[in-house]
């Protein structure tokens, strides 16, 4: 689907705004000591905010795991981003996809807690490179 210039800062809006409002969710689910969601959520505000930088560079968000592979071509592998956001990323969709699906999988606190602050650096640099665009 090709969008127009406007279409396309409106959708980049809205994903970032679903990510921030995902991200908002983790202090609740900490409080409650509910870790496996707090992969989940990690995970999927990365997901929306990645996906406003790709749609805002015209590349399709078609899957989970393309948006992985285009924000490493795209991102990572041309030294735009860290290679540890990449790490980072790849890292909590391994990690969501254990937590959800397989019922043996528990994510712990020791797990999970270092994670929450690089995600949020991640989200901001994002959001703070798309409002230079």
């Amino acid at each position: 689907m090709t969008l127009s210039p406007t279409e396309r800062k409106i959708v980049v809006g809205l994903e970032l705004e679903k990510a921030n409002s995902i991200f908002s969710q983790i202090e609740v689910l900490q409080n409650a000591g509910f870790w496996d969601n707090i992969a989940n959520r990690l995970y999927y505000s990365l997901f929306h905010a990645v996906s406003a930088l790709l749609i805002n560079e015209g590349l399709p968000v078609n899957s989970h795991k393309g948006a992985v592979l285009l924000f490493g071509q795209y991102f990572i592998k041309t030294q735009v981003f860290d290679k540890q956001y990449g790490k980072l990323y790849s890292q909590l969709q391994a990690m969501r996809e254990r937590s959800d699906y397989n019922c043996y999988y528990d994510v712990s606190k020791e797990d999970i807690f270092p994670l929450i602050e690089p995600v949020k650096e991640l989200i901001d640099i994002i959001s703070n490179r798309l409002q230079d665009a």
